[in-house]
C-alpha cells in the first residue's frame, strides 16, 4: 500500500538533512536500510506503537535545542575500574577515552574500520535490526542503521577483566547523534557494558547483540543528566543455547525517552532479562517499549519495569511475549508497574501475550497506584518525616528492578542515585 504523502514528505525532508556514509563492508547493510526506511516512512502518531508517544520531534529536520544542566554530582559508575569509551556529540573522543584495548576481547571504530573491504560486523550490521522490523516497523532503526556514522564494534572472546563503559557527552545544545553499535559475544565468554550520559539534544542510537550458545552479557544503563534532551534506543539482540542476556536502564529527567528492546531466543535454555527503573517530574515522557520472541524450548525471560511519576510526568509501557509453536516449556513473566505521586501523572500500558505453544507458564501483569497510606502511616507513626517516609517507599517500589542487576556494588550505587534524585525533587 502507498505511503500518504505527508510521510513520505516527512521521511525525505529527514534523510535530506543527513549524510549516507559510503563504501566499504557496511554499504550493502545501508543501501538496504535506506529502501526499508523509504519503504515503511518515519513514524506518525496514528501508528498502532506510537499512539502513546508523539514521534514529531524526533523525526523533524531541525533539532530543538536542549540546555546543558549541571545534576551537581559525579558521572555515575566514575567509581568503578572500566574500560571508558567516550562519545561528544556523537563523536569518538581519543582524549577522553581509555586505549580501546582489553585482554578477551576486540574493539574497533565504527569511523575507522567502515571502509574496509571486510570485518567480523559486516555479517550484524543491521542484519538483526532487519530481522527486528517484523512483526512491527521500527523506521528509526533503519535511519539508524543507514546513516550512523560513528560506534563502536565490540567482539568478546573471552571474559575481560574490566567492564567497557560507553560514554555519551552533551556539549552542543542543538546536536544530533547517531550511534550505532554492534556486539557479538562468543561461546563461553562474559562481559558486563554500561552506559551513561545524555549524549546530544537528539539521540539515536542502536546496539545490535549476538550472543552465541552459552555467552553471557551484563548491561546497565544509566539516562539522565540534561533534561531536555530527547532520545530514541533500540536494541536488537539473538540469543543461542544456554545463553543468557541481561540488561537493567534507570532513566531520570529528559523531556522523551523511547526506549526498544526486541529480543529473539533462538536456542534452548536461554535467558533474557530486560527491566528498566525511572523517575519523571514534569515536562517528561519516558516510553519503554519491548518485544521478545521465545523461538526454542525452555527458555526463560523476565519484563520488570517501574515507573514512579509526579507532576504531570507521562510514563509508558508497551511489553510483549510471542511464543512460538515450538517453543515448549517457556518460562515468561512481564510485570509493569507504576507509583503516581498526584493527580495529573498518567501511565500508559499496553501489555501483550502472543502464545502457540501449550507447554508453558506465561504471565503478565499492570499496575498503577499512589502511595501505600497505611504503610506510609506506619512509617509516620514510628517518627519517620513523611517526605522521607515517601522516598523510602518509593525506593522500595522501584526495587524489583533494581534488583535485576547481579553487580551488588553498581545495585547500591544507583540506588544512592536515586535517594539524591529523590532528596533533589522533594
Amino acid at each position: 500500500m502507498a505511503l500518504p504523502q505527508t510521510v513520505i514528505d516527512t521521511t525525505e525532508a529527514r534523510i535530506a538533512g543527513l549524510d549516507l556514509p559510503q563504501g566499504g563492508w557496511s554499504a550493502a547493510a545501508r543501501a538496504d536500510a535506506l529502501a526499508r526506511l523509504r519503504a515503511m516512512g518515519l513514524p506518525q502518531r496514528r501508528d498502532e506503537y506510537w499512539k502513546f508517544t508523539r514521534p514529531d520531534t524526533l523525526t523533524q529536520p531541525d533539532v530543538p535545542q536542549a540546555a546543558l544542566f549541571d545534576p551537581q554530582e559525579s558521572p555515575v559508575f566514575d567509581g568503578f575500574d572500566r574500560l571508558k569509551i567516550v562519545f561528544v556529540d556523537g563523536v569518538f573522543d581519543p582524549a577522553q577515552s581509555d586505549d580501546l584495548t582489553l585482554e578477551g576481547v576486540s574493539i574497533d571504530r565504527l569511523a575507522d574500520v567502515a571502509e574496509a573491504d571486510i570485518h567480523w560486523a559486516r555479517d550484524l550490521y543491521g542484519v538483526l535490526e532487519a530481522r527486528g522490523q517484523d512483526p512491527v516497523e521500527r523506521p528509526l532503526a533503519a535511519l539508524n542503521t543507514a546513516f550512523a556514522s560513528d560506534g563502536v564494534l565490540i567482539h568478546v572472546t573471552g571474559k575481560p577483566s574490566r567492564p567497557i563503559n560507553l560514554i555519551y557527552q552533551h556539549g552542543d545544545t542543538q546536536s544530533d547523534a547517531i550511534l550505532h553499535h554492534v556486539l557479538r559475544v562468543d561461546s563461553g565468554a562474559e562481559a558486563t557494558i554500561l552506559e551513561n550520559g545524555p549524549a546530544a539534544a537528539r539521540f539515536n542510537k542502536t546496539m545490535e547483540i549476538d550472543i552465541a550458545d552459552t555467552g553471557i552479557l551484563h548491561h546497565i544503563r544509566k539516562q539522565g543528566r540534561d533534561h531536555e534532551r530527547r532520545a530514541v534506543t533500540h536494541m536488537f539482540a539473538r540469543l543461542g543455547r544456554e545463553s543468557v542476556l541481561k540488561s537493567f536502564t534507570v532513566t531520570v529527567n529528559g523531556v522523551l525517552t523511547r526506549n526498544e528492546v526486541v529480543v529473539e531466543l533462538t536456542g534452548d535454555d536461554a535467558v533474557a532479562h530486560v527491566a528498566g527503573a525511572s523517575l519523571g517530574d514534569g515536562d517528561f515522557h519516558h516510553d519503554d517499549t519491548v518485544f521478545i520472541t521465545h523461538d526454542a524450548v525452555n527458555c526463560e525471560s523476565r519484563q520488570v519495569f517501574k515507573k514512579v511519576l509526579r507532576n504531570g510526568a507521562v510514563g509508558v509501557f508497551q511489553g510483549k511475549i510471542l511464543v512460538k509453536p515450538d517453543a515448549q516449556k517457556t518460562d515468561g513473566y512481564q510485570i509493569s508497574q507504576s507509583l503516581l505521586l498526584d493527580d495529573d501523572s498518567q501511565f500508559l500500558a499496553k501489555p501483550e501475550l502472543e502464545i502457540y505453544a501449550d507447554d508453558v507458564a506465561c504471565s503478565h501483569g499492570s499496575t498503577s497506584g499512589a502511595i501505600d497510606e497505611e504503610a506510609l502511616f506506619y512509617l509516620r507513626a514510628r517518627g519517620v518525616p513523611e517526605r522521607k517516609a515517601t522516598d523510602l517507599l518509593t525506593l522500595a517500589f522501584l526495587a524489583e528492578a533494581v534488583e535485576e542487576i547481579e553487580d551488588e556494588a553498581i545495585a547500591e550505587d544507583i540506588v544512592t542515585r536515586l535517594e539524591g534524585w529523590l532528596s533533589r525533587h522533594s
